[in-house]
């Protein structure tokens, strides 16, 4: 399982994992998804949802969507080992090159995650997203897990940024573009 897992995570980075895209009400999913953070998140971590008063549709596959739900949070957990708070703030966003994300262009729905937590040095910021890279001691995590999410956040046709300041916590934001077909019969 183990390794199945990891094959599927480097898959999605290297943008070759078959995705079953469904359009879908991030409204509606993000309250599973809230549920579903519940376990990997313990007692002392705060999870609060922003949500935009009304969010496009998107286009994605949903269990790869979790699955970069869970790789963050994962992330934030560990980076808040005494505790905190991990936000999700979701809104519309028309971007334009000038906005300086990856040169996307257009209507987009930010999915922007913010812990409390320690923060990423400013020399490791730029190869978060690098299969095998962490921070984390041995045998504490494969370094797959933003990577999965940067995979995911390309092949759906967004992107991925990382903000963060050591000791102040980080800011991971999924740029997802806004979807104009129906939504699937599954997302009803």
């Amino acid at each position: 399982k183990r390794g199945e897992g990891l094959t599927r995570q480097l898959l999605t980075f290297a943008r070759r994992q078959r995705l079953n895209p469904q359009v879908i009400d991030l409204r509606e999913r993000l309250e599973t998804i809230r549920q579903m953070l519940a376990s990997p998140l313990p007692d002392n971590v705060t999870l609060t949802l922003d949500l935009a008063a009304f969010l496009w549709p998107v286009e994605v596959d949903p269990g790869e969507l979790e699955l970069a739900f869970v790789n963050i949070a994962v992330n934030a957990r560990d980076a808040m080992p005494d505790g905190g708070e991990l936000r999700l703030s979701v809104q519309n966003e028309l971007l334009t090159r000038n906005a300086k994300v990856e040169q996307l262009e257009g209507e987009f729905v930010s999915l922007a995650w913010s812990d409390t937590g320690s923060g990423i040095a400013a020399e490791h910021l730029a190869k978060v997203f690098e299969p095998f890279f962490t921070t984390k001691p041995v045998g504490k995590g494969t370094g797959l897990g933003l990577s999965q999410v940067y995979g995911f956040a390309r092949q759906s046709g967004g992107a991925v940024t990382v903000a963060s300041t050591a000791g102040h916590g980080t800011t991971i934001t999924l740029y997802l573009p806004r979807s104009y077909a129906a939504l699937s019969a599954a997302s009803r």
